[in-house]
């Protein structure tokens, strides 16, 4: 029978772990274990989880420094990994939401009737800080798509958040350790996916699984917190970091020269004025550069906003 384990990575969350604890006891499916990693906590966390221990199939460790969620989240999987088969299944966990009752017996399901898929994630309701609900679907609420294609991802865009996700251990093999450089956990992870299945690895299901909780301390959370040229410089740290993994031989040949491509395209708008040698090229390759864009009219002025450098747009058009 296949198996459902569960990793969380805390800290400091003493506010609404027990909400979310509560919501792991009341799933249909229930999961054979958790893994729970809290992140040198100052607070009462610690002690919240090991109250669950005999609630739940929960195993603690605590690490006595913070050590970013990254990190965290990368242990858990070390630990988890440790009890799964190939064929067995991962869901991911954050310390401030609430699963709805179905999450895993749905997202099981999905990834059963979808063998060729690695990671499955459904949507989510948003909730505030005192479980208010804000919309029925955090995908329509920020725009994400329901797919992206593997050079999307190679972009730095990502579509996933974990704590909607399920998906398959063997996967493991290729996201652990998660690189020091990677901005966030389940972007590595959604990138292994669709590597190892190219652009059929990743499934979006319409129903929601979780309150997402959005609350103004969360780590990520909903819409875009970074400057323009702050995102320019995470998707080039991200490209760059891609590169030096042994991932990118697992890359065909021609995405090999679209991220090499993309690299040295992205360093030279954050640094010149105007870059018209990449004009064709970003015509080529715009719904990877541009997949949150639904029609030719938006692809339009964005092809020309796309050979315009950091310098220009800066000075002219007040981004920062």
């Amino acid at each position: 029978m296949i198996k459902i384990g569960i990793v969380l990575a805390t800290y400091n969350g003493e506010k609404y772990l027990s909400q979310m604890l509560d919501s792991l006891l009341a799933q249909t499916r229930p999961a054979d274990f958790i893994v729970a990693i809290d992140d040198g906590s100052k607070d009462d966390t610690p002690n919240i989880l090991k109250g669950y221990e005999g609630r739940l199939p929960l195993q603690v460790t605590c690490l006595p420094h913070n050590t970013g969620h990254r990190a965290a989240f990368s242990k858990a999987l070390e630990l988890a990994a440790q009890q799964l088969g190939e064929d067995d299944l991962i869901a991911l966990a954050d310390q401030d939401d609430v699963w709805l009752p179905k999450k895993l017996q749905i997202l099981e399901d999905a990834i059963q009737k979808n063998p060729e898929v690695n990671l499955v994630f459904g949507d989510a309701q948003v909730i505030d800080g005192e479980g208010k609900l804000l919309g029925e679907s955090w995908r329509k609420m920020d725009g994400v798509p329901e797919h992206l294609s593997l050079r999307a991802i190679l972009t730095g865009f990502t579509n996933v958040t974990g704590c909607m996700t399920l998906f398959k251990a063997k996967l493991l093999k290729q996201v652990l350790p998660i690189p020091e450089l990677a901005p966030v956990h389940d972007q590595w992870i959604t990138f292994c996916a669709s590597l190892e299945a190219h652009d059929n690895g990743v499934k979006s299901i319409s129903e929601a699984v979780i309150q997402y909780r959005i609350h103004g301390q969360n780590a990520i959370g909903l819409g875009d917190t970074h400057t323009w040229t702050g995102n320019l410089k995470l998707n080039l740290q991200w490209a760059k970091m891609v590169l030096q993994t042994p991932h990118f031989k697992m890359l065909s040949a021609s995405d090999q020269k679209f991220l090499k491509r993309y690299i040295s395209y992205t360093e030279d708008r954050l640094h010149k004025p105007f870059i018209p040698q990449y004009f064709f090229w970003v015509i080529a390759n715009v719904a990877s550069l541009y997949p949150y864009v639904k029609s030719f009219t938006g692809f339009l002025p964005r092809i020309l906003h796309g050979i315009i450098g950091a310098p220009l747009i800066i000075k002219f058009f007040g981004k920062k």
